[in-house]
């Protein structure tokens, strides 16, 4: 993508439906546009880690952990995080910069785990990480709660040597009728006979499963 097409994309459209994202960052400890000092990282290092952050929700751990990510001069690579019952739990994929040790990476990150009151571990990645997951189709499961619905659907899933790249699951509903939602991102190359199945598992948990394409997605 050319330099700067990103930002025309939104050329016909206010800024205000991107409230701050067109503002001057402002940082409360270094000011308007500026950084925390970095450590020169020169050219990156070709060895990965994963770092997962785990601990009780409050603002600030995402800028909390990437700011010492950054002043350590690391690259950050991929990330995801989520919110479960008030427990905030994060994964980040960062390439360290060039003679950096793990221990005394993980060591580093001590004192901003303790700041935040977070758990930080940190493990290294092996593979060079270039080929991301693919996900063909999206299963959906809907019903009553009850013990064993994630097993019963990843078991027959992995017996069909079918990927699941992406998971996520909410009891919603009342306290005396909670019901279960479970969405999979799975890499599926035949779904004849996965479909078929599902509708078995379907009909044995008493919940609604739905199999579909994610080929018509558009980001």
């Amino acid at each position: 993508m050319p330099s700067g097409s990103f930002l025309q994309l939104f050329d016909g459209y206010p800024h205000s439906i991107f409230p701050g994202f067109f503002a001057p960052k402002i940082n409360p400890v270094f000011g308007v546009g500026e950084l925390p000092p970095r450590l020169e990282s020169g050219s990156m290092n070709d060895a990965r880690v994963a770092v997962t952050v785990i601990g009780a929700d409050r603002p600030g751990i995402v800028a909390g952990v990437t700011r010492a990510l950054y002043e350590l001069g690391c690259n950050l690579e991929d990330a995801s995080s989520t919110i479960l019952s008030g427990q905030f739990s994060m994964m980040l994929i960062v390439r360290l910069p060039r003679h950096a040790d793990i221990a005394q990476f993980e060591h580093a990150l001590e004192n901003t785990a303790t700041e935040l009151g977070v758990e930080v571990t940190v493990s290294s990645v092996s593979g060079s990480g270039e080929t991301a997951p693919r996900s063909t189709h999206r299963i959906t499961v809907y019903g009553a709660d009850r013990p064993g619905i994630v097993y019963r659907v990843s078991e027959l899933l992995a017996s069909r040597g079918v990927n699941i790249t992406e998971l996520s699951s909410r009891v919603v509903g009342s306290a005396d009728h909670p019901v279960y939602a479970l969405m999979l991102e799975v890499d599926l190359a035949d779904e004849s006979g996965v479909a078929a199945q599902l509708n078995e598992l379907a009909d044995q948990l008493q919940v609604d499963v739905s199999l579909q394409s994610t080929a018509a997605d558009v980001l």
